[in-house]
């Protein structure tokens, strides 16, 4: 992979959204034809093996690369959103942030028992959302799941990948 061109394009946001944050925007990865080939084609080596079924992408920037990646997989897409997004009957799963709680949720018929789930988002930091997700695709009782991420946040002290057993399958292509 190259990891430095990634690197070079990505842009990072001081004191967003608040004082000391380091903000890593990805929508720079996105825009750039060769840093969005380079991130999918490295998704994809990752998971061409795994019999793939199904692609949770959250909401909104987890969106992006899950497209890409499942049409290469021959898989299909779910959408993780927030409540009220989604018209049809939906399965809620809820998580503490720092500041309260959020909400998320997906299509109640989106995901069967035959399904190898590959769950994706764009960053891992303290990992609430990922779990959150994680626990409501595993309601589903999928065959498997797998947890993708563009970037880890692993110096900053967040522990993100703390939050999952280690004998869950945690990706990500870039760990800053």
């Amino acid at each position: 992979m190259n990891r430095q061109k990634l690197l070079e394009n990505l842009r990072c946001i001081p004191d967003f959204p608040i004082p000391g944050v380091q903000f890593r925007d990805v929508t720079t990865l996105f825009k750039n034809p060769e840093c969005l080939r380079i991130m999918r084609d490295e998704i994809v080596d990752l998971y061409k093996d795994k019999g793939i079924t199904k692609i949770v992408g959250i909401e909104s920037r987890g969106f992006v690369m899950s497209s890409a990646v499942a049409l290469e997989l021959g898989a299909g897409i779910v959408l993780c959103r927030k409540p009220g997004k989604l018209p049809a009957k939906t399965i809620q799963q809820s998580y503490k942030k720092e500041y309260g709680e959020d909400t998320i949720e997906i299509h109640a018929d989106s995901i069967t028992e035959d399904d190898v789930v590959l769950i994706h988002d764009d960053l891992l930091a303290t990992g609430g959302s990922m779990r959150a997700a994680y626990d409501l695709v595993k309601k589903f009782n999928p065959k498997k799941v797998y947890i993708n991420f563009i970037i880890e946040l692993v110096n900053e002290g967040l522990d993100g990948r703390k939050r999952f057993d280690n004998d869950t399958d945690v990706t990500a292509l870039l760990q800053l």
